[in-house]
């Protein structure tokens, strides 16, 4: 599957030229960044595991799983890195980087039924030692644990399409990713909904971009852009 966004994520400017301040939030409010939504996507997916033992994808499709685990992989990044995947889903990005040798994977997600779905997609594969637990990111407290990597491949974007104060919630991210980061840990972000410049921008106290990751391009009247952003920050140390 390649790259895309899923149904409802709109960017505000693909035009990768231009400049935008992300302090102001211009989505439309979205049925995608309520919890409502996506207990019922997940508890559709939780049936359809049950009945079919497979699940249903990668929200982003499998070239964006698939690029940041070829980007993690050469990194040298040790095996025993402590790594949180923040809004898991069914857990499939911690399944492939467990099969990949990594061996203390933590994913959180604010759905119950994400949660049980994604334990027993990792109970099929045999994979038990993975830490899968319900929790709001943004209320995560400092001493929970203190990550190497924190990937996010979704959360960010629905939460900037909550109905209620997403600009305040998108702030508490930023706060939550400082307490749960370790100095000089890596952030990976995954987005559709926002451009380059303005995940800079929000993410610039506390944070150094490293590297932005190549996506698929296009080009429509004379606007050029990426369907979807990715990109690696730095947390200062």
């Amino acid at each position: 599957m390649e790259d895309g966004c899923p149904d409802g994520c709109v960017r505000k400017d693909q035009n990768t030229n231009k400049e935008q301040s992300s302090s102001k939030i211009d989505f439309e409010p979205s049925n995608l960044g309520t919890k409502e939504y996506w207990d019922h996507a997940y508890e559709r997916e939780l049936e359809w595991f049950r009945a079919s033992g497979e699940t249903s994808g990668v929200w982003f499709g499998e070239e964006s799983m698939d690029r940041i685990l070829k980007w993690i992989e050469k990194q040298n990044i040790p095996k025993d890195a402590a790594l949180l995947d923040v809004g898991t889903g069914n857990g499939v990005l911690l399944v492939e980087l467990a099969k990949a040798g990594f061996t203390n994977l933590s994913g959180i997600d604010s759905s119950k039924t994400a949660v049980e779905l994604a334990k027993a997609v990792v109970e099929k594969e045999g994979l038990l030692s993975l830490k899968i637990q319900v929790a709001d990111f943004l209320h995560l407290f400092p001493c929970l644990s203190h990550y190497e990597i924190c990937i996010d491949k979704g959360t960010f974007d629905a939460i900037s399409l909550g109905f209620d104060h997403p600009g305040e919630k998108l702030r508490s991210y930023r706060q939550s990713l400082l307490n749960v980061l370790k100095n000089g840990g890596l952030y990976v972000i995954t987005s559709c909904n926002w451009t380059k410049q303005e995940l800079v921008n929000h993410f610039n106290e506390g944070f150094e971009l490293l590297e932005e990751l190549p996506t698929s391009r296009f080009h429509f009247g004379g606007t050029t852009g990426n369907t979807v952003t990715v990109l690696v920050f730095k947390r200062k140390e």
